[in-house]
């Protein structure tokens, strides 16, 4: 069952944007990564400490349609306004995953000040021919789960099973209106920023860079290159642990937290 979270919608610049919340605490603002089929059950992890707010991005799961997003920078404005609108009490804490860990990377870069920590979870963003991510249109569907995690049986859940017309049906419409968000995004640059490192470079936050070992999507053999570019990071490298980090490995949220509160 999904874990049952308030859920808040905000005009931002004509686009209804979904914030699903959870816990009290400090807050901590979450962003997903280039799809939403594993959800935000994870936030439960950090609940019990942070008030963990999970928006969908623009043209992704519960928010509206964002036909004007032309790049990465688009992205960043919708952020910052959406702060704007949260009128937050505290600055919050900073966390993103795959193409949101890009995005918590170029916030943080240009608007540091407007957030406490950071953490960078398998992200995106740094295109090193030398360590190359996988292009998602070389990968077959039904190949999808064994990229998403090392135990394949994790992310099967996510994906259609043949049992359900309705939920594959489902699947195929939100997987194809989030791959054209996505593909917009991407489009000056790929998925990343040909300057990423002199970007990282003024991400004075503390840090935390979070890669499983065993990641087919992202290689975490580029974490060497974030941990050279961040001042001030950390790394926490999980053993036997796939792309869907905080899915697979649940106690690494542990780890996570005790960062945060730290």
């Amino acid at each position: 069952m999904p874990l049952d979270m308030e859920l808040h919608d905000y005009d931002i610049g004509g686009v209804k944007t979904a914030v699903k919340a959870i816990g009290t605490g400090k807050p901590l603002l979450c962003l997903h990564g280039a799809a939403t089929l594993e959800g935000f059950d994870f936030a439960e992890g950090f609940a019990d400490r942070f008030r963990v707010l999970c928006p969908s991005h623009p043209g992704m799961g519960l928010s509206g349609d964002a036909p004007h997003v032309a790049g990465i920078s688009d992205m960043v404005i919708h952020y910052l306004n959406l702060l704007d609108a949260l009128d937050l009490d505290e600055k919050p804490h900073l966390l993103g995953f795959s193409m949101g860990g890009w995005m918590a990377a170029e916030l943080a870069a240009v608007a540091r000040e407007k957030f406490d920590k950071v953490v960078l979870v398998a992200p995106a963003g740094l295109n090193d021919p030398a360590h190359p991510a996988t292009p998602l249109d070389t990968i077959a569907p039904q190949d999808f789960p064994g990229y998403m995690t090392h135990d394949v049986s994790v992310a099967l859940p996510f994906f259609p099973d043949g049992s359900d017309p309705a939920f594959a049906e489902q699947f195929g419409a939100d997987r194809a209106r989030e791959g054209d968000t996505v593909g917009r995004i991407c489009a000056p640059f790929g998925m990343g920023h040909p300057n990423m490192t002199r970007l990282l470079n003024r991400i004075t936050n503390p840090t935390l860079l979070v890669w499983g070992d065993e990641d087919r999507l992202l290689p975490a053999s580029q974490a060497p290159l974030w941990l050279d570019a961040l001042p001030d990071a950390r790394f926490l490298s999980l053993p036997g642990t796939g792309h869907l980090v905080l899915q697979e490995r649940p106690e690494a949220m542990t780890a996570i937290g005790d960062f945060l509160a730290g």
